[in-house]
């Protein structure tokens, strides 16, 4: 799916500025409209984790955090590490990811703690292999379940649409812009909420997937910001939110 998208962003480019218009613009989207982005923070110690909240607060005085859990040493591990990291960041949205690291058992037990720490949602938190008890957790959890490795692309979300909150489009899984837009459309009209994130893409694939934010409900685009040496530069930050700029096409240059 990465070649795929590969070539896809690259017509799309092509496209942009070929009518000298930034995607964006294109396609007659509100750039005013994009939420913040998250930063994350993985699994790890409570002493740790509370240092990667202070690196980023230092960076770009990140308000937004996905804490990572779902540690192969249980839930307690994983309340730990949390009620460090809000222990430190006391003011600001989190959400969770537990990256299907949880049985069934123990995702009702952990939507029920963090609901009452004000968690905003809590993504793919079965793994897929156990999706078919997404309907059981829909029920019983008090907090939106997103879907992640469960969906890939807009195939997948009609079996979904009844048992999750929302979707997780990561330009890289789903192979492209243009089934990113199809999967926007699919879950839209299935009323779902949309969230758009990434694995550990540059920022020539986070500013092309920064196009289409203006669709997002929650957006997690941070992983170009860990890098020493990005070869691209495009999207910017802009008091917390990854703004695409003017350019035409992607809006993309090289550093």
């Amino acid at each position: 799916t990465a070649t795929r998208a590969a070539i896809d962003m690259a017509l799309y480019d092509w496209l942009g500025k070929r009518t000298q218009l930034p995607l964006w613009q294109l396609w007659g989207l509100n750039i005013q409209k994009i939420v913040p982005t998250s930063v994350t923070i993985g699994i790890s110690s409570p002493e740790r984790a509370q240092d990667r909240v202070q690196q980023w607060q230092a960076f770009m005085e990140a308000q937004h955090f996905k804490i990572k859990l779902g540690s192969p040493e249980g839930i307690e591990a994983d309340q730990a590490m949390f009620a460090a990291v809000q222990a430190i960041a006391p003011q600001a949205e989190l959400t969770v990811d537990a990256n299907g690291g949880w049985t069934l058992e123990d995702a009702l037990t952990m939507a029920d703690w963090l609901a009452k720490r004000g968690v905003r949602h809590l993504e793919q938190p079965l793994p897929v292999w156990e999706e078919g008890q997404f309907p059981v957790l829909y029920k019983q959890s008090p907090l939106p379940i997103f879907a992640d490795e469960s969906c890939w692309t807009s195939r997948d979300i009609p079996r979904l649409a009844s048992c999750v909150h929302g979707i997780n489009i990561k330009i890289m899984k789903s192979g492209g812009l243009t089934e990113a837009r199809r999967m926007i459309a699919v879950a839209q009209a299935l009323d779902l909420q949309v969230m758009f994130g990434c694995y550990s893409d540059s920022g020539l694939a986070n500013t092309a997937i920064a196009q289409l934010t203006p669709f997002a409900h929650y957006i997690d685009l941070d992983s170009h910001l860990n890098l020493l040496d990005d070869p691209f530069h495009g999207a910017t930050l802009q008091q917390g939110r990854l703004m695409p700029n003017g350019l035409p096409g992607l809006g993309v240059t090289m550093a």
